[in-house]
């Protein structure tokens, strides 16, 4: 197929989506400026969630809602956020093979005034795994991180990706 032919495709392909209002939810304005969107993750403040990997998670919130700066704090974060493990793959000796993490995390976003006022709240899911291998105990610390820390980043995109929608959804009324 073509290059010409697979662009007019495209094309064709989103003039629905123009039709039905789509907008992405990260789309700037007209003015080159941040969208309504942007705009209001930038001013969230995330509260301090306990443990290693709570300390994960909001600096993997805060990186994806930080702006460059000198955006004024509007919204409190607050996160409760656990991690749950399941020894899997099990042998004949009782020995497990393979460890299975869930992370789930609850959010409320508030406003900064005084008294708070809720403004949304909804929760992530996520599950990951590794191999625990015989006799290798650094390994399995090792991978371990590495799971809690891919858990973090991918529950810190859920929630990101869902207060996006409901500013996004504020912003059009």
């Amino acid at each position: 197929m073509s290059v010409s032919r697979r662009r007019f495709l495209l094309g064709a392909a989103t003039l629905p989506l123009a039709g039905c209002g789509f907008q992405p939810v990260y789309m700037p304005t007209a003015s080159g400026k941040p969208g309504p969107a942007e705009r209001e993750l930038s001013a969230i403040n995330v509260g301090i969630i306990p443990d290693r990997s709570g300390q994960l998670l909001r600096q993997a919130l805060q990186a994806r809602l930080a702006d460059d700066g000198g955006t004024p704090q509007l919204y409190d974060l607050a996160v409760s956020f656990g991690i749950i493990g399941d020894s899997i793959g099990i042998l004949q000796n009782n020995l497990a093979t393979r460890v299975r993490l869930i992370g789930s995390a609850n959010y409320v976003l508030t406003t900064r005034t005084t008294p708070p006022v809720r403004l949304t709240g909804g929760s992530a899911r996520t599950v990951d795994a590794y191999n625990l291998f015989d006799q290798q105990l650094f390994a399995a610390d090792m991978e371990d991180e590495s799971v809690r820390r891919r858990i973090a980043e991918t529950l810190a995109e859920q929630i990101a990706n869902q207060l996006a929608i409901f500013f996004r959804k504020r912003a059009a009324g």
